[in-house]
């Protein structure tokens, strides 16, 4: 039995191509029709890119007030990079803007490049993110071609592990503090280089205490959620 209004904590597994936003807006029209609560408050505790998979929470009603929290701790994430080449959002949105020859990359220079990016860093938001200047999110500014300054910021990488078995594509696991950008941290390891990078694959795993792997499948909550429901509608809600 869920209880919207009290407060519900769900773990999703953000499906691939979703906004953060989708899912929120999906759970909150189901409830909504289904449980006929016309005012609710539904909310995530951190964006994930519509390319990257993995961990999202989703909170409900009282439970909102807990987002602040969540979104402070720790979160780490697992993915892909390719070497050899960058493009304007730092991951595969966009296409390609520039290529470089990787044969001269050796391992020692992996290596020292990785260990430049844990501790505190200062790191700088991609132009294409949701960073909201005078009032408009950066991506929009971006898409516009518009020129935006984006302050740099300082995070904490805790660790930086990365796996050359198929290079030029580098797997790499991240755990980071809140306000960490995966995109901008590959970005900069392939100018740490003296070359290019940009992410391939992102899934988050965890976020603080809460894991993946005790995740949802974000179809499977809307189903249960029609089925529990108390509002008798055949109409359908989002994806």
């Amino acid at each position: 039995m869920f209880h919207f209004e009290e407060g519900e904590v769900f773990l999703i597994d953000k499906p691939l191509d979703w906004t953060s936003f989708d899912a929120v807006n999906l759970i909150r029209a189901v409830i909504k029709r289904y449980h006929g609560i016309r005012k609710l408050k539904v909310g995530h505790a951190g964006t994930l890119d519509p390319l990257a998979t993995g961990l999202l929470i989703i909170c409900t009603g009282r439970m909102t007030k807990q987002i602040d929290n969540f979104q402070a701790q720790e979160k780490v994430y697992t993915g892909t990079m390719l070497l050899g080449q960058t493009t304007p959002s730092y991951d595969l949105e966009s296409e390609p803007d520039a290529f470089f020859p990787t044969d001269n990359i050796t391992e020692e220079m992996m290596e020292k490049a990785r260990l430049s990016f844990v501790g505190d860093i200062m790191q700088r938001p991609p132009k294409f993110s949701a960073i909201k200047i005078q009032g408009k999110r950066a991506f929009e500014y971006a898409r516009s071609d518009k020129e935006i300054a984006l302050k740099e910021r300082l995070v904490h990488i805790e660790y930086f592990k990365i796996d050359t078995t198929n290079f030029p594509e580098v797997s790499f696991e991240v755990k980071c503090s809140k306000g960490t950008y995966i995109r901008s941290l590959v970005h900069d390891f392939g100018k740490a280089l003296n070359n290019g990078a940009c992410m391939t694959s992102l899934r988050r795993t965890k976020i603080g205490d809460f894991s993946v792997e005790n995740a949802r499948d974000l179809m499977e909550l809307k189903k249960e959620i029609i089925e529990t429901g108390i509002v008798d509608n055949d109409a359908d809600c989002g994806h």
